[in-house]
């Protein structure tokens, strides 16, 4: 193969790699989203995280966006706590978007939704309160263009709700033989706090936290649930939960 075949292979990778702006989730990973299981373990248990670690926090955050809604299940949850006036649940997965619907429905909730990117947000600027991003990042390959979607939209002081599961859970056996992921852009915990912080928001000191769950950990937390070990001191966080300022 001569260099110009080569050099016109990994142009066309490169071109292909600039259009895919996601990884699709496996099957099994589809599934999962709309388990009991997902739904009360994962992200309620975040979403109370995340609760607690708003500063100077409102009664009513009136305009909320649910990037990566999925199958719409944080939308009660969302109501329930935040009190907002407008939900706009987005995902680029139009077979999610209809599941979203129904689950807005049977709430009772008149959510918006809407199909695109997280790196292109149909919104304009300074026109939301609070964006919730749980558990999408680690889907997404242009990371830096969603966080400048994120602060673009955001008003000055509105909250980022950001929880993530890092590099070291995402490179896990056990996730990278049931879910699909881009694995060159996963982030260690304090890369993801930085890049927050390099898009323009302020992380107040007491606004993150690194749970360490057991469904997160290679050996499921075995000893530590089973037999009362602690966990091992300096271990590589697998979680992280940020509430994000808009500045």
């Amino acid at each position: 193969m001569t260099k110009t075949m080569i050099h016109a292979l990994d142009s066309a990778a490169s071109d292909a790699r600039r259009t895919r702006l996601y990884v699709p989730e496996s099957r099994f990973g589809v599934w999962f989203l709309g388990t009991e299981t997902w739904a009360k373990h994962v992200l309620e248990r975040a979403l109370n995280d995340l609760e607690g670690l708003i500063e100077n926090r409102r009664a009513s955050y009136p305009v909320i966006v649910d990037v990566g809604c999925g199958y719409g299940r944080s939308f009660e949850m969302l109501n329930e706590r935040f009190r907002p006036i407008r939900i706009v649940g987005i995902d680029v997965d139009p077979k999610m978007l209809a599941t979203s619907s129904r689950e807005a429905a049977k709430h009772g909730l008149a959510v918006e939704l809407k199909q695109a990117s997280s790196s292109s947000l149909p919104l304009p600027g300074e026109s939301v309160d609070m964006v919730f991003c749980h558990q999408t990042f680690h889907h997404l390959i242009y990371q830096h263009d969603a966080l400048r979607e994120f602060h673009r939209v955001l008003k000055p002081n509105g909250v980022l709700l950001f929880a993530e599961s890092t590099r070291k859970y995402i490179h896990s056996w056990i996730i990278r033989m049931l879910f699909r992921h881009p694995m060159d852009v996963q982030r260690t915990a304090a890369e993801y706090l930085m890049m927050i912080r390099e898009a323009g928001f302020k992380i107040p000191p007491r606004s993150v936290s690194y749970p360490y769950l057991w469904w997160s950990r290679t050996d499921f937390a075995i000893m530590e649930r089973w037999f009362g070990f602690d966990p091992s001191p300096g271990h590589e966080e697998t979680l992280v939960n940020v509430v994000a300022v808009r500045i």
